[in-house]
């Protein structure tokens, strides 16, 4: 175990190096140039492949090419890359490849606010792809945070067969603080499940006991059909109902039925709570501080802080909100995660507290609205 102070954007490429990744295609873009930077530095000493590629398209292509052919692959990228990679994400999550995309947001919409800190990108993490599938995605608030949900994404991806998403904010990727990092022996680091049949009985979209079935590379004597149509088990593209549905009942319930496993959260101070607090990313800080302000006055205010906003750990956030009067949701967008708050604990309950104009949410913007009677 090492102590080191590190940007949050090294953590990231810290993170992706512990887990495994030996495979980096991006396009640089502010705010989240600095994880390319390290990894075109380190990948090579690793034995690993970086490749600079002409765009963001082509980047999730080649990681998603790399991750069919045995590697673990990571791309980075901010707001308009995330947009022209939502095709491709769609199709990763069709195939069932695994691989880490991670989204350092910046203002938007456009090139927007390049420098700036927004968490504006929440709902396109889910829903930016077309047609029906679930989607895991990891929000750090902290540098160590960084570090192990990189790990984390990649051990997801593995574990799932699935594209996973880090969605950063320019705050936590530039700033800097102390971190501990394990050994690498003392971390968990997950494989993708491996086949144990010879290659003429293996089909890569077989029924599986825990939904997810064996995944083994391009070139080890296995062969395979890989299509963004919908497929067969052996990969095929089919019209028939039969297949059609089941695949589609087992990609949602590999993650629905380990949700777990997946919504992971941290809660304070909940379970005698007139006001909850719900928050993410950099706002989680300020929110933390907010809540402890208000708790030194007396004040009943309780924190859930999701580090997994897809799937959202919607029984924690009822059993949380359960004696609540008010649920508060500070986010650097003008609602976005509040929607889903919303749903859940009723849109009468919430108060939102935003700002999209390139600055943070600060404590005492929080703290305000806790006051407000």
């Amino acid at each position: 175990m090492s102590v080191a102070f590190m940007q949050g954007n090294e953590a990231c490429a810290e993170g992706a190096l512990m887990a495994g990744c030996r495979f980096f295609a991006g396009y640089p873009i502010t705010p989240s140039s600095e994880i390319p930077e390290i990894l075109a530095r380190k990948l090579p000493i690793l034995g690993g492949i970086f490749i600079q590629m002409e765009d963001e398209i082509a980047s999730i292509s080649a990681i998603i090419g790399a991750s069919v052919g045995g590697l673990k692959a990571m791309t980075a990228t901010s707001g308009p890359g995330f947009s022209l990679m939502q095709e491709n994400i769609g199709y990763a999550a069709m195939t069932e490849i695994p691989c880490v995309i991670v989204n350092v947001q910046r203002g938007g919409p456009s090139t927007g606010l390049p420098t700036s800190p927004a968490q504006g990108d929440v709902m396109q993490a889910r829903w930016g792809t077309h047609g029906d599938h679930p989607i895991i995605v990891l929000c750090p608030s902290s540098v160590q945070e960084t570090f192990e949900l990189t790990v984390t994404a990649f051990n997801f991806s593995e574990k799932y067969r699935t594209p996973v998403i880090l969605l950063m904010d320019e705050v936590v990727a530039h700033m800097r603080e102390k971190i501990t990092i394990p050994e690498p022996g003392d971390i968990e680091v997950i494989d993708r499940l491996q086949p144990h049949v010879p290659p003429e009985w293996y089909f890569p979209y077989e029924e599986a006991a825990a939904d997810v079935p064996p995944l083994v590379s391009f070139g080890e004597g296995f062969r395979y059909h890989i299509t963004g149509l919908h497929h067969d088990r052996a990969g095929f593209p089919t019209e028939r109902q039969d297949e059609i549905n089941p695949w589609l009942e087992r990609i949602f319930g590999k993650i629905e039925r380990n949700v777990a496993d997946i919504a992971l959260y941290e809660e304070h101070n909940t379970r005698d709570a007139r006001d909850l607090v719900v928050a993410y990313g950099a706002t989680a800080r300020s929110a933390a501080r907010a809540v402890r302000l208000a708790r030194e006055h007396r004040r009943k205010v309780g924190f859930l802080h999701p580090k997994t906003i897809w799937p959202f750990p919607e029984r924690a956030l009822e059993l949380a909100a359960q004696h609540a009067r008010r649920v508060i949701v500070p986010e650097m967008n003008l609602g976005q995660l509040a929607l889903e708050v919303e749903r859940i604990v009723g849109r009468g309950r919430v108060r939102r507290v935003n700002r999209a104009d390139g600055a943070m949410i600060t404590p005492e913007q929080i703290l305000s609205t806790i006051q407000e009677d």
